[in-house]
């Protein structure tokens, strides 16, 4: 939308994971040299584990790229909350191999035929688990039961577990021993810091294409690695949107002022509307009818709004006093419906209860 206003050949902080935009961090770089490593070992598990859009599968696709892949057979597992024989099953779905209705023996004997014949043809068979941390200890361990296939002395599976930090948690547990001595190698993405958040913001944009335009302030670098906290998916969601903000106004230098604006927009988006909601009043206006209401706000209940009063921004205090305004509105409308009920209801009675004293 905004690639040919800064004059950029494409689109520069996509959320979608691309190996192009690639950006050598000193924990990416770590990362990398231990994947090398395992690839040439061609055994055993690598570990690969990161906090939500740290890079981790960019980093993958990288190093699946520069893999020759008439050599390389590559099976892509998603896990979600699946049991153990579950991920045998999505393991062979995985290498389009059929398991389908078979019982456990059949299916192992099935996907060890299927690595062997990969092998025979001079192929390796590659394994990427996707959100690992969702595997139950037991599905791990089947995985490593496949591990033990092999032929001539040679691994007939190597896999990749790609998940978030709580999956080492899983393969710290004395039950994971025998897991761990197939680990090939391991490695964790952190955060980038604040010199490296600058440099992936600039290498992006020259990755795009981009010769002279945009141009940042520089008190906005600090601001944006503040908001991320270095998370390079953050940083995209941000720096997509600054650029969508100067597009907007006709700006190619933005500043720290800009930043803020977008943290500001982002805030109120993302806001949880404060109860009681207008809709839930009118709900139960039309489920009451003309039936009163008495709205009761005593003294503890009082402190607690001044105290989340308090709390908030100035504006976030205007819009809360405007919608508890149009709340008391409408409570002192119900009110007045009401007491206009019960007036009628009292003219009603009492002809009744005197005819019937009669």
């Amino acid at each position: 939308m905004y690639e040919a206003f800064y004059g950029l050949s494409s689109k520069p902080f996509q959320l979608s994971p691309d190996p192009n935009f690639y950006f050598g961090s000193k924990q990416h770089r770590r990362a990398k040299a231990y994947l090398d490593y395992g690839v040439l070992r061609n055994d055993g598990f690598i570990v690969i584990t990161g906090e939500i859009g740290a890079g981790k599968t960019t980093l993958l696709r990288g190093l699946l790229d520069s893999l020759n892949r008439s050599n390389v057979v590559i099976g892509n597992l998603v896990t979600t909350q699946l049991d153990a024989e579950d991920t045998l099953r999505m393991v062979g779905a995985a290498f389009g191999v059929r398991v389908k209705d078979l019982q456990k023996s059949e299916l192992l004997m099935t996907l060890e035929a299927f690595f062997v014949s990969q092998v025979s043809l001079g192929k390796r068979c590659l394994l990427i688990v996707d959100e690992a941390q969702n595997l139950s200890a037991r599905a791990v361990e089947e995985l490593r039961m496949l591990s033990n296939f092999q032929f001539s002395n040679q691994s007939l599976l190597q896999t990749f577990l790609v998940g978030q930090p709580e999956f080492r948690g899983i393969l710290a547990r004395p039950e994971m021993e025998q897991f761990r001595q197939r680990v090939a190698a391991t490695c964790h993405i952190g955060p980038l810091d604040e010199d490296e958040t600058q440099r992936y913001i600039e290498h992006r944009l020259k990755c795009a294409g981009a010769a002279g335009k945009p141009t940042f302030e520089a008190d906005a670098f600090p601001a944006i690695y503040k908001a991320s906290q270095g998370i390079p998916r953050r940083i995209n969601s941000l720096c997509d949107r600054l650029l969508l903000l100067g597009f907007m106004a006709g700006k190619t230098h933005l500043a720290l002022a800009d930043v803020q604006e977008v943290l500001r927009d982002v805030e109120s988006e993302t806001a949880v509307p404060v109860k009681p909601t207008a809709s839930k009043l009118d709900d139960l206006s039309s489920l009451t009818g003309d039936v009163e209401i008495d709205l009761d706000l005593r003294d503890s209940e009082m402190s607690r709004l001044d105290g989340e009063l308090t709390a908030l921004s100035q504006a976030q205090q205007l819009e809360r006093f405007q919608r508890l305004e149009a709340s008391l509105q409408r409570l002192e409308k119900i009110n007045l419906q009401t007491l206009g009920l019960l007036q009628k209801l009292v003219k009603a009675v009492r002809p009744t209860t005197t005819e019937t004293r009669e």
